[in-house]
């Protein structure tokens, strides 16, 4: 394993997270605050509790699966597209670098980025209500393999993108209605039982369920289906990636 060359990888793709860092940081900072105002205040009100817990705090896996699904996936697309739209790409080609470390380098630096933007809110959102965490080590799991997964798929999107619209494209009309119709702001019990059985082929739902539940120990869908579901999705990319290194899938052309 070439390890000098994922630190280089890494160390480029984050350089460029610090530049920014003030946007980085104060984006999910004023985006969650809008979300409370919002969804806290304005709804909050109408809603005292949903499965025990006040809605103000139900939210926030939710709020947090939202942006971290987001910016792993964008992070990771523009990461790998960017070098393959101006070219670079074919000297990381050139260097004795295999597919493993290009995708540990970029996918790694998509992922870390991402968790800083989850930590980030999470931070904003205990100013609002009082988060307790029932399972520490099961939300540090559950979030981590979602900031992995995503930035995986993100990879796909960018070698898969032809321009820069496309980009943008499953991140906002896939990824960001499939967050928002899997309970990320409300329980699917509290649904008609119709729905209830159609948003279960939803699967954002288990990873916002199984995240859910590591705050405050309910679920809607069992945490172990939902580890399966985090884990099989992980690996289907990887599986995708795989193939698309060894054919050269629009990454060669």
């Amino acid at each position: 394993m070439n390890w000098t060359a994922i630190a280089a990888i890494y160390r480029f793709e984050m350089a460029r997270f610090f530049r920014t860092l003030l946007q980085s940081f104060l984006s999910p900072v004023l985006s969650t605050s809008l979300y409370f105002v919002v969804f806290g205040a304005a709804i909050g009100s109408r809603i005292d509790e949903v499965e025990g817990v006040s809605y103000g705090a139900f939210i926030v896996p939710g709020l947090i699966m939202l942006s971290v699904m987001t910016q792993a996936t964008s992070n990771a697309s523009f990461g790998i597209y960017f070098p393959k739209f101006i070219g670079t790409i074919y000297e990381l080609f050139s260097a004795p670098v295999n597919f493993l470390e290009i995708v540990l380098g970029y996918v790694g630096a998509a992922a870390t980025k991402a968790l800083f933007i989850g930590v980030v809110i999470l931070a904003t959102a205990a100013v609002f209500v009082d988060i307790q965490i029932a399972h520490p080590v099961a939300m540090v799991v559950f979030l981590l393999l979602t900031c992995v997964s995503f930035a995986l798929l993100g990879f796909i999107i960018g070698v898969w993108a032809k321009n820069f619209e496309q980009l943008q494209l499953v991140p906002l009309l896939i990824v960001t209605p499939l967050v928002f119709l899997g309970g990320s702001f409300y329980s699917i019990s509290m649904l008609p039982s119709i729905w209830q059985k159609i948003t279960l082929f939803n699967p954002v739902v288990y990873l916002i369920s199984g995240f859910r539940w590591s705050f405050f120990g309910t679920a809607d869908v069992p945490v172990g289906l939902s580890l399966l579901a985090i884990g099989g999705f992980t690996l289907f990319c990887l599986g995708v990636i795989w193939w698309i290194f060894k054919t050269g899938w629009r990454i060669r052309s």
